[in-house]
């Protein structure tokens, strides 16, 4: 079953920018944090933003100061602003509950051209 479908992946040049979606289903998404994660060929997949129900956030330091993760509770949605991308970016990105885990989606593949 279907608890998690992410999109916005696409192709885009070293630069330019893609904004991410992932739909959740259950009325416990707005309690529980979130993340985004991503995982390149041949790579584990790694947790590389997180927020909370209340709003804080993390991120790992590859990505500060260009990723923006951020919820929107009532409508079961994650999302992610990826800015001056890289080609180190490239990778499938999925989101899920850290604490949680619930079954993973499909992802959605972001790819960088350099």
């Amino acid at each position: 079953q279907v608890q998690l479908v992410e999109s916005g992946g696409g192709l885009v040049q070293a630069g330019g920018s893609l904004r991410l979606s992932c739909v959740a289903s259950g009325s416990i998404f707005r309690v529980i944090e979130m993340g985004w994660y991503r995982q390149a060929p041949g790579m584990q997949r790694e947790l590389v933003a997180s927020i909370t129900s209340g709003g804080s956030t993390n991120y790992i330091n590859a990505v500060k100061g260009r990723f923006t993760i951020s919820r929107d509770n009532a409508k079961n949605t994650l999302y992610m602003q990826m800015n001056s991308l890289k080609p180190e970016d490239t990778a499938v990105y999925y989101c899920n509950s850290p604490p949680v885990l619930r079954n993973w989606g499909q992802g959605t593949q972001v790819t960088i051209s350099s």
